[in-house]
């Protein structure tokens, strides 16, 4: 009779091939991992929870949007809070592992922006934001007994995990200003946008003649009063896009919170607002920061190689491609809401069949859809806003679109 020992023996082995299944399936999931990030950057991310409908003068769609693009808000503090529900699928908290890699070549540190902002993809956060003009802005995201703070102080980017006690440190532009987004990221790295008015610039900007936009009424948000901005496609085939809503603080011209519905409805996909926020000038001191003694400190020696490589023309690039995982190759078909992104992997084969050894295959097959068409078989990967079909010849089709879409544009595209 086998002593008992081996009984834990086969446990043990077990557990090991259930956990390398897991390490070897994220370089097959990265688009589901990665769709908060991706929605976000190609303008299609976050219901208004009303305190009130405060009387404000008529105002049109038009003149609300010119608004939005003339609001000069260069100080404010305040909380954000933000919850995403893409659907993504349970993967044992592999999901924070993909999204941080498929974010960007990070520094590897726990302190790296790139790796750690992408947590923003899934779950409810709070964060605290502070900014005093184009050089100076702090984002802190507050954890369990934990907290990591991004603070942007003229030419320095620094990013300090207090978990893991790590600290980052980055550089801005040469000249010392913000990134060329005007927001104080390093040039060439990706960011995820943390309050509603990233949000809201990014759908304003994703709005062409197959988009409706419309006054909603009034708000209060975080104590202000607001307009409801509301966006839309006009027809809503193929799209998995529903209803964005945009609060517009009726002073200032600043979106104070900002949700997306998906088509099929239900909770939003993403909500973001402020619950309190105040425009005065932050305190100097806000902006400071020394790294902790003792604290492990990863200097970013790649940024001037993403800050070159980011000036290089990209034309017919999707917005986000480098978010997508396609780089420089990652061009968009289709128009409006129905738009895709698509690149190509360079690497056949596609996602492991249900065939393969252990639980690998029935792993992933939980994770995805088989499908085939005139472009051969694939697999697609879904959530409630962002589908993404790999092709068995390593190609990658990923936009806020039906499955039937994807596999109608990987057709088109042999």
């Amino acid at each position: 009779m086998a002593p008992y020992e081996s009984d834990d023996s086969r446990s043990a082995e077990e557990a090991e091939e259930r956990h390398s299944a897991r390490r070897k399936a994220a370089r097959y999931v990265v688009p589901v991992a990665v769709v908060g990030v991706a929605a976000a950057t190609i303008g299609l991310v976050p219901a208004l929870a009303d305190s009130g409908d405060p009387d404000l003068p008529k105002i049109t769609a038009q003149q609300l949007v010119q608004k939005i693009a003339e609001s000069d808000v260069q100080q404010l503090s305040g909380t954000v809070k933000i919850t995403t529900d893409l659907g993504l699928p349970d993967l044992g908290g592999l999901e924070s592992g993909l999204a941080s890699g498929a974010a960007g070549n990070g520094s590897g540190s726990s302190a790296d922006p790139s790796a750690k902002l992408t947590e923003l993809a899934s779950g409810t956060h709070t964060l605290r934001v502070a900014a005093d003009g184009p050089d100076r802005q702090k984002v802190s995201l507050i954890e369990s007994a934990a907290e990591y703070s991004l603070i942007h102080d003229g030419k320095d980017v620094w990013g300090y995990d207090s978990k893991s006690d790590e600290v980052y440190h980055g550089t801005a532009d040469q000249d010392g200003k913000a990134g060329k987004d005007g927001k104080g990221g390093e040039k060439g790295r990706a960011e995820v946008p943390a309050t509603p008015r990233d949000f809201a610039e990014g759908a304003l900007k994703a709005a062409d003649d197959t988009t409706s936009v419309t006054v909603d009424g009034t708000a209060q948000v975080a104590g202000r009063d607001a307009y409801k901005l509301v966006v839309k496609p006009k027809h809503a085939s193929g799209t998995t896009v529903g209803v964005i809503s945009i609060a517009v603080d009726a002073e200032t011209g600043m979106p104070l919170k900002f949700t997306l519905t998906p088509a099929s409805g239900g909770a939003a996909v993403v909500d973001v607002g402020f619950t309190q926020v105040g425009f005065a000038k932050p305190a100097a001191s806000t902006f400071d920061f020394t790294p902790p003694k003792g604290a492990k400190i990863t200097e970013d020696k790649d940024a001037a190689a993403r800050e070159h490589a980011s000036d290089a023309p990209r034309e017919g690039v999707a917005p986000g491609a480098g978010l997508l995982g396609g780089g420089d190759g990652a061009k968009v078909i289709g128009k409006g809401w129905n738009s895709i992104a698509t690149f190509d992997t360079g690497e056949k084969g596609g996602v492991p069949s249900s065939t393969g050894k252990g639980d690998m295959g029935g792993f992933l097959g939980s994770l995805g859809d088989q499908v085939s068409g005139g472009f051969g078989k694939g697999t697609v990967f879904s959530t409630r806003l962002i589908n993404a079909l790999i092709t068995d010849d390593g190609k990658v089709y990923v936009g806020a679109v039906t499955k039937d879409a994807l596999v109608k544009a990987a057709d088109a595209g042999k």
